[in-house]
């Protein structure tokens, strides 16, 4: 199984792109003109202080709590090689990242398999006592799954370190199951990331929320002025109160978004669990001929079977504006069913 295989490795051009969970329209004007500015300060070396402190802010965190990395995918590696767990276990399906990053740094790793019996929800009492560190990731990638936060913050405890995966944390209104504020929990290391809801995957922006020697210790893996002056800058920008107010309606619009695309979804196709990020996974007969299908009809979707846990049958499909679910539920239509021309389910 590739654990390197990402919805960017989907695109091609002329496809139109529901296999990254980037939000379309983004960055916004005011975030490029940030972000401008700062590579006309780009001379001088940066300068972590002010965006540690603004996203300390954010958080209700001390900023010794804070490690600003080159995208929430540094967060793995850097603990991975910081920590030497006796036994490590990754919940699946999940973010490939942290599992790959473990395994390069020399752990083994042992995965616990969620399944649909349940809603492909997290079941506290599945983890082993005796895992000094677990990974999960909340909204989970790809189910899109939220987990209720006593649900995970249940498998805290001194001795443990737990690495909670909240890259899709603010696609869900109001955040509700976040831990992001949680410093009282045990070895609780947070990671969040700026790219899905600003459009920042090529800049690499994101940070980790843990205990201060966590935190120091990963911070040690480091070379000096790991993250960028333009992440830096983007960091400190997107973290202000008006900017979180910004992520928070396009929340909401996701939402509808969403609603709207399963509301659409043709015969034939498995809603998987219950949707509650920025993607949705589906699962179709005969999946690998009806995402070559798609392909070949202009579409782009992000294939299951690379994910511990799931089968060709699993597609993951990121939420567009309706227009875009329309024409994609048409085009996945006329997959499924030939007999019918794909001008019936607009």
């Amino acid at each position: 199984m590739n654990l390197h295989h990402h919805g960017d490795d989907e695109l091609a051009p002329g496809l139109v792109d529901l296999a990254v969970n980037v939000r379309a329209g983004t960055p916004p004007e005011w975030l490029r003109a940030v972000l401008h500015q700062a590579v006309d300060v780009s001379a001088a070396y940066p300068d972590a202080r002010p965006a540690r402190a603004a996203v300390a802010a954010a958080h209700g965190r001390d900023p010794s709590e804070v490690l600003l990395t080159a995208g929430a995918a540094e967060s793995f590696v850097l603990l991975a090689r910081t920590v030497a767990p006796r036994r490590a276990v990754v919940v699946h399906p999940s973010f490939t990242e942290p599992e790959a990053a473990l395994r390069a740094a020399g752990h083994p790793v042992d995965r616990l398999v969620l399944t649909p019996a349940d809603g492909y929800r997290l079941d506290p009492a599945a983890v082993p006592e005796n895992a000094d560190l677990v990974v999960l990731g909340n909204p989970t990638n790809p189910t899109s799954v939220l987990h209720p936060a006593a649900d995970v913050a249940a498998l805290a405890r001194p001795g443990r370190v737990l690495l909670v995966d909240e890259a899709f944390a603010d696609t869900a209104s109001g955040e509700p199951e976040s831990l992001a504020a949680r410093a009282d929990l045990p070895g609780l290391l947070v990671v969040r990331s700026l790219t899905k809801t600003w459009g920042l995957a090529g800049l690499r922006v994101g940070y980790a929320l843990g205990p201060p020697d966590l935190i120091a210790a990963m911070a040690l893996q480091q070379p000096h002025w790991p993250v960028s002056t333009p992440a830096l800058a983007a960091l400190a920008a997107c973290t202000t109160a008006a900017a979180r107010a910004e992520a928070e309606a396009a929340a909401h619009e996701l939402a509808t978004a969403r609603k709207a695309l399963l509301a659409i979804l043709p015969d034939g196709v498995e809603v998987v669990a219950e949707p509650r990020s920025s993607f949705v996974l589906l699962r179709v007969p005969d999946g690998v001929r009806v995402r070559l299908e798609l392909r070949k009809a202009g579409w782009a979707v992000r294939r299951g079977d690379t994910f511990p846990g799931l089968s060709a049958d699993h597609l993951r499909v990121a939420v567009r504006d309706p227009e875009t679910s329309r024409a994609f539920a048409a085009a996945l239509a006329g997959i499924l069913d030939p007999t019918r021309s794909a001008e019936e389910y607009r």
